[in-house]
């Protein structure tokens, strides 16, 4: 293809599913591009595995230290800046987000920075980002192409997952949180109801148990972690 805005292979979404297998075709030789509009790297990276995991190594830290005495070792109580926390978290997803771009750059695989929406088989249109769903539009990655009319032999359409809405329990960033304010609160909650207890909800419940909330888990399936194993 002669055409600069025509590719082998385009890939709607630059999450684990998306910039894994754009980095697989451009390795077979495919002019390839990837379409992102929020996070190169997708939830998990920057809203989901990646960020609370930092946390939770905090969490772990913290907990030894509140039981330092059987380790045959005395300190005075250690308090815990929140918003450190966070933002050591934020940082670690952030390094991992500029992996993710190296990773494609290296690759030459182009990076098309918008929303995407399929107009015909092979045509692909991108409009400007409108934003993210935690926050403002993110910033373009450096060298990304921007908003127009791209073709592509093979489409993949690669645009990850949402948080599931309860009815009656819609999220309002105060009371009732997503994972997006889970991982970025303003000050630690005395208390904490999670919804679920798969790998997410139990992550959480971990975390902000350690630190001193008072947790409790509501788990519809009579065991925890219920897909765990399956």
């Amino acid at each position: 293809m002669a055409d600069a805005n025509s590719y082998d292979v385009l890939i709607i979404g630059g999450g684990p599913g998306g910039y894994v297998a754009a980095i697989s075709a451009a390795q077979l030789g495919l002019k390839t591009a990837v379409v992102e509009r929020e996070h190169l790297g997708g939830i998990c990276l920057n809203w989901g595995c990646i960020p609370t995991k930092a946390l939770l190594r905090t969490s772990e830290i913290y907990g030894y230290l509140q039981h330092i005495e059987s380790f045959g070792l005395k300190a005075q109580v250690i308090p815990f800046d929140m918003g450190a926390v966070i933002k050591r978290s934020r940082a670690v997803a952030g390094q991992l987000n500029g992996g993710v771009v190296h990773l494609l750059r290296k690759n030459k695989v182009d990076v098309i920075w918008g929303a995407a929406t399929i107009e015909s088989p092979g045509t692909v249109k991108v409009a400007p980002s409108t934003g993210s769903v935690e926050g403002p539009p993110v910033p373009a990655p450096k060298g990304a192409l921007g908003p127009g009319t791209y073709r592509a032999s093979h489409v993949i359409v690669a645009t990850g997952a949402r948080p599931r809405v309860l009815p009656g329990l819609e999220p309002d960033g105060d009371r009732v949180w997503t994972y997006f304010e889970a991982l970025k609160p303003d000050s630690m909650p005395r208390s904490l109801l999670v919804i679920g207890s798969g790998a997410i909800g139990i992550e959480f419940a971990s975390f902000y148990g350690t630190m001193g909330a008072d947790v409790t888990v509501v788990e519809l399936l009579p065991q925890i972690l219920p897909v765990a194993g399956s």
